[in-house]
């Protein structure tokens, strides 16, 4: 049997897949099993930051794996303790914790809130108010967390204590919370649900809000930290400083990291046996990270991936058949005249173009070194397959 046929029969049906299987990959550029061409701008959903198998960082990871590839965290390891020094001393964090997804960070960030307000408060403070069009997770407390009511559903019963407000309503937030409240938190760009990138004043305004009340911020950094909207993390484009980040995606760059960063207030909450897991802070996982951070990290690349987003949004706004574009950096949202994004997207790969959705919209999150002539030719191919559904 080939390899869709071996998928059929013996992986579990969870993902709609579409109808490609690919083999290779170098840069923005993939191959499938027949050979076929396609130039990629999902990134595996944000994942491959720096496109197919960068060659510095298959150095980076290859050189660990010939060094050791697994030790327990009972022992220090050195590339997770220069990642987690790298992290801190790019921002006002002051402690990491490793994770294997960024459902396992945002697991992490909700234990967190919850016994810092437990130690200082006791029992029953212990709310988290998210935001309705979230997205944190697909674990049983992380799909309790995201604000879409279609992911409440088959796997009763789901974790208590969660609430969900507007987006951009800060009197909806308030009515939210009460002193039962120990967190807030939101994405400032949501990915799943939609690219919808927060007000500005809003994001602030929930941050003087949990300042007064000491409620810890937490900002969902999954899909768009490590540079993915032109900022190392996107909080910095709302002049704010979260009191916990959840990062994962983009910074192993093609391999599964999660990682949790906390501010001084929160750098001893967690003590022995209150939190850990087998794989997390994977030595070979961390040199990819630490050769992406140092990559990433850089001004000058994040310059260009605000410039390479401008361009790109520019383009696609002229294109017949696209009613808006919005987005940050390289996190960019497509909304379809004809409101098809699923059908072009489709349509989109038989024509050589690997692109994803979000909600109603194409989404775009191309490896952050895309080169201009690579999205004048991911632009064209789109308008393309537009126009053929035109016809």
């Amino acid at each position: 049997m080939d390899t869709k046929q071996l998928d059929k029969e013996y992986i579990m049906n969870t993902y709609g897949r579409y109808n490609v299987a690919l083999k290779c990959g170098n840069g923005c550029t993939a191959l499938d099993e027949n050979g076929k061409k396609y130039l990629d701008v999902s990134s595996g959903i944000g994942v491959n930051s720096l496109g197919y198998c960068d060659d510095g960082w298959v150095e980076a990871v290859s050189a660990q794996l010939n060094t050791i590839q697994h030790m327990s965290n009972y022992f220090y390891s050195e590339q997770p303790s220069k990642l987690a020094e790298k992290l801190c001393k790019l921002t006002h964090f002051k402690k990491a914790c490793f994770a294997n997804s960024g459902a396992e960070a945002n697991e992490c960030a909700i234990k967190i809130a919850r016994k810092y307000s437990f130690d200082k408060y006791g029992n029953g403070r212990n709310e988290i108010v998210s935001l309705k069009d979230s997205f944190h997770g697909r674990t049983v407390t992380t799909l309790s967390a995201t604000g879409q009511d279609n992911f409440h559903n088959y796997f009763f019963p789901f974790t208590e204590g969660f609430k969900y407000a507007e987006v951009n309503n800060i009197d909806s937030v308030k009515s939210e919370i009460s002193d039962k409240t120990c967190a807030i938190l939101i994405e400032c760009v949501q990915g799943e649900g939609g690219v919808n990138i927060l007000d500005k004043s809003f994001v602030q305004e929930l941050r003087k809000i949990c300042d007064e009340k000491d409620i810890i911020l937490i900002v969902d950094e999954v899909q768009t930290g490590i540079g993915r909207t032109g900022k190392l993390f996107c909080y910095e484009n709302f002049d704010i400083a979260p009191d916990l980040i959840t990062c994962a995606k983009g910074l192993g760059g093609g391999l599964p990291i999660g990682l949790c960063l906390c501010n001084k207030k929160l750098e001893n909450v967690l003590q022995p046996s209150t939190h850990g897991s087998t794989f997390a802070a994977n030595p070979v996982v961390c040199a990819g990270a630490n050769y992406v951070i140092d990559t990433i990290s850089d001004k000058e690349f994040l310059n260009e991936v605000n410039k390479k987003g401008a361009y790109l949004r520019e383009k696609l706004e002229k294109l017949d058949g696209v009613k808006s574009v919005r987005g940050l950096g390289l996190m960019i949202g497509i909304e379809l005249e004809k409101d098809n994004a699923k059908e072009i997207s489709v349509k989109c790969v038989e024509n050589g173009l690997l692109i994803i959705t979000a909600k109603n919209l194409l989404r775009m999150l191309p490896p952050l070194n895309i080169s201009y002539s690579e999205i004048d030719e991911a632009v064209e191919i789109l308008n393309k397959t537009i126009q053929e559904d035109k016809n």
